[in-house]
């Protein structure tokens, strides 16, 4: 019998949710939106959010109208295959592994920062912790992990509807201010920083489709993903809005850099001072969830390029019991990944924060926002085979070259303005070893995909070939949210 994963098992709510939370709303505000306001000192920062989820959202039509057509649980890899050729297919892989695998592993400094300055010993002692937790979920039923992902997320928005409500209620100046949205606003220098922040908020949102193999309805990919772009950027958008109101657009950069203003839990304490603690453990949760997200996309891609020869065949085992069929040769890989990544920036003493998070997830969210732009032009070079009797021209034409038009705008100026999420010296060098790192990686996989076509030719023909044939397994019985 064909190996495959647990067919009909994620509802397209239980795919949002995977997407959402990957994304991490609890992090971007706490993190990623302080962190913008101070780095940059853009004030449109809101406007900033809206623009650049029409961007992603507009990219994400073509990547999701390929990834419900061809099933493959390796998203990019099966899109770029049959788009584009298989040789791109093999490097869009090898980038994918290497931008999901850079997110997911840069969030153990996240949690091992953030548990050492509320409960104090080494970093890597709680990422270890992290680490052994979601391994363990992660060879589970997707069931159990969605469910875990979805309560975390439900009480994320709840206390980030709460911030909004408590911003509101006591406006700075004495009265709402719009000019988080002010046009004007983006004509600053920092606005080439705060493009590239909101980026790196929204990497994540495509996860739903490498589950399209275990999906109830496969026409759900593109709802869950492009309507996640679209409630995260109205939630992102309005909690940057809210921290201009609570504080003052023309303070709030200022108070974004001052640790003594607490952003955002300060404002959150004018509820009353038990928000603060719930806050803070809900922001430990969201990170360990975005992880666990993060980790079972990885998890697909290692199981589906495995089960096609291109990676090692062991790698493409599945749990044991057919209920679960879960992608346990990839989950295990994952893990063993980043524990020795954990590990190597442990014994180099580096900063947990600013070094390996800040890196790490910059690499990845630049990896994901060039692949959602090669997707796009798959899309536009798709076949008809691929296409179906009935392709529509927004899906695979109109929206996929507007997306690449608006997506390399975001591209360059995300390249262009790096620095500043790094926080490297004007001038340095340094930042630009990101794209080069991509770069090699994208080569590297194409000298691969050379050797196979030579070697062996049958694994090289069958690359991009997605999920077997329908009734090659059984559907699942467990049923997921």
């Amino acid at each position: 019998m064909q190996v495959a994963l647990a067919r009909r098992t994620l509802t397209p709510f239980g795919l949002w949710v995977f997407g959402a939370a990957a994304s991490a709303p609890m992090v971007v505000l706490a993190g990623g939106i302080v962190a913008t306001y101070a780095t940059t000192r853009a004030t449109a920062l809101p406007l900033t959010f809206v623009l650049v989820a029409g961007t992603v959202a507009v990219l994400a039509v073509g990547y999701t109208a390929m990834a419900r057509q061809l099933g493959h649980p390796a998203a990019y890899y099966g899109i770029l295959a049959n788009g584009l050729g298989r040789g791109w297919g093999v490097a869009a892989g090898m980038v994918a592994l290497v931008a999901y695998n850079a997110i997911q592993t840069s969030l153990f400094g996240l949690f091992g920062a953030t548990m050492t300055a509320q409960l104090g010993g080494a970093w890597w002692v709680w990422a270890g912790i992290a680490l052994a937790v979601v391994g363990v979920l992660g060879v589970r039923a997707i069931v159990l992990s969605t469910r875990v992902l979805a309560a975390v997320l439900t009480v994320s928005l709840l206390i980030i509807a709460a911030f909004v409500l408590a911003s509101v209620g006591q406006p700075a100046a004495g009265g709402l201010s719009w000019e988080g949205f002010d046009a004007s606003g983006l004509a600053v220098s920092g606005i080439g920083g705060a493009v590239a922040f909101c980026v790196a908020a929204f990497m994540g949102v495509d996860a739903p489709g490498s589950f399209v193999e275990e999906a109830i309805d496969r026409r759900s990919v593109g709802r869950a993903t492009i309507g996640g772009v679209v409630v995260l950027g109205g939630v992102y958008a309005l909690a940057a809005w809210a921290m201009g109101v609570a504080v003052g657009p023309g303070s709030v950069a200022e108070a974004a850099a001052d640790p003594a203003a607490g952003l955002p839990f300060a404002v959150l304490e004018r509820l009353g001072g038990w928000w603060i603690p719930l806050a803070e453990l809900v922001l430990i949760f969201a990170i360990v969830t975005s992880m666990l997200a993060f980790h079972s996309v990885v998890a697909r891609y290692v199981f589906a390029m495995a089960r096609e020869g291109v990676l090692p065949a062991g790698l493409a085992q599945t749990g044991s019991a057919m209920r679960v069929s879960a992608p346990r040769g990839g989950s295990l890989t994952q893990t063993g990944t980043a524990t020795v990544v954990v590990g190597a920036f442990a014994l180099a003493g580096a900063d947990p924060i600013a070094v390996m998070f800040t890196w790490l997830s910059t690499l990845g969210a630049m990896g994901l926002l060039c692949l959602l732009l090669a997707a796009s032009v798959a899309a536009m070079t798709a076949p008809a085979s691929v296409r179906g009797p009935q392709a529509g021209a927004w899906e695979w034409r109109l929206a996929p070259a507007l997306g690449v038009l608006g997506g390399s705008v975001v591209l360059a100026l995300m390249v262009g303005n790096v620095g500043s999420l790094l926080g490297t010296t004007p001038g340095s060098m340094d930042p630009f070893f990101l794209p080069a790192i991509l770069a090699a990686t994208a080569a590297v996989g194409g000298v691969w995909a050379g050797h196979l076509r030579q070697a062996r030719p049958e694994v090289y023909a069958g690359i991009g070939r997605g999920s077997p044939k329908t009734h090659a397994v059984p559907d699942a019985i467990n049923i997921s949210i």
